[in-house]
């Protein structure tokens, strides 16, 4: 195993000293616990977002926390949902008096947890609204998850939702339009070549050198097939094609785009794969109000890509554009 680490038991520790040091202005650390909260938190008089999951998927989700995003992100051991009373701590750190949102990906040991942490809340009185992220299209039931995964997507819902929040709406009113991002985002994914969990030392599944598996799971989770590698063009054509499928676009519907790096892919290579996603939408008639290329939700360094669509409305296309200030997302 090769990575830029010290050792593998305090690989998250360390990591979320360094996002603090290098981002005072934005975040600082529950002391205690593995919690990242706004530099000012609690904002008093704002519904606050928390969300959070295993780690190893940065800049999800601690580097989404800031003005027009997250107040608040919960960071497990690496790929493991953390724990209740952490998710506890991060509610308790960010609640100004409106009540708390959990974006949560759907993951049975998130949701779990999670819920579990919005019970400890409401017994405290802080209010708390749940919204599960499934935006991924490739497969229905998955080792970790019942129905469909949250992956990239999620990044879309902690944007309009957090911009939602920003504008002083109610807690009912932010989980509103989270949830008619969710109805409205699809996702899909491949890899071509595997990630190392830093304690479990070795590769998490064995691709071949001509060898690329599709609809992957942001742990590493079975896809629906294996295949030799395609070009480019072949390849979002064919995710792409499964999103279609899924969710009604017709010439005139607007649209956001994520092309989402997994953690070794170029973004060279991400820029290939949009120019594809970019004359596939125009040749159908599917305008684009804005498109994100990069990581946003990795699989530490899992070389692979996802591609996101998310139908907009005029209410989430002015949520998608307002500001956002965060470490890993940064728009005026």
């Amino acid at each position: 195993m090769k990575k830029v680490i010290n050792v593998p038991e305090q690989v998250v520790e360390e990591m979320l000293q360094g996002v603090v040091a290098a981002h005072p202005q934005y975040v600082r650390r529950v002391e205690g616990f593995d919690v990242i909260v706004r530099a000012q938190a609690p904002v008093q008089g704002k519904v606050a977002l928390v969300s959070g999951g295993g780690s190893g998927h940065e800049p999800s989700h601690g580097g989404f926390v800031g003005k027009g995003m997250l107040d608040g992100a919960v960071a497990g051991a690496v790929f493991t949902s953390p724990t209740p009373d952490q998710v506890y701590e991060a509610v308790k750190n960010v609640d100004g008096g409106k009540g708390v949102l959990l974006v949560i990906k759907n993951y049975t040991g998130d949701i779990m947890n999670f819920e579990m942490a919005a019970e400890m809340a409401d017994a405290d009185g802080i209010k708390v609204e749940k919204v599960v992220v499934n935006d991924d299209v490739a497969v229905e039931n998955s080792t970790w998850t019942t129905g469909r995964r949250g992956i990239a997507g999620t990044v879309f819902v902690h944007k309009i939702a957090g911009a939602k929040a920003e504008t002083g709406a109610s807690l009912a009113e932010v989980k509103t339009v989270a949830e008619k991002v969710i109805a409205n985002v699809r996702s899909m994914g491949m890899a071509l070549a595997p990630c190392t969990v830093p304690a479990a030392g070795k590769p998490s599944f064995v691709l071949g050198e001509d060898e690329m598996e599709i609809g992957m799971g942001i742990h590493g989770e079975p896809g629906t097939h294996r295949e030799t590698v395609k070009t480019a063009d072949e390849i979002a054509a064919h995710l792409l094609d499964k999103i279609f499928a899924d969710i009604a676009l017709a010439a005139g519907d607007e649209v956001a785009v994520l092309v989402n790096g997994l953690g070794a892919t170029p973004l060279m290579e991400l820029y290939v794969v949009n120019r594809n996603g970019a004359e596939t939408l125009a040749a159908t008639g599917i305008k684009t109000a804005k498109t994100f290329v990069g990581n946003y939700m990795t699989s530490l360094e899992m070389a692979g890509f996802s591609i996101t669509l998310l139908k907009l409305d005029a209410e989430l296309k002015e949520l998608l554009l307002a500001p956002a200030d965060t470490p890993a997302l940064v728009q005026f």
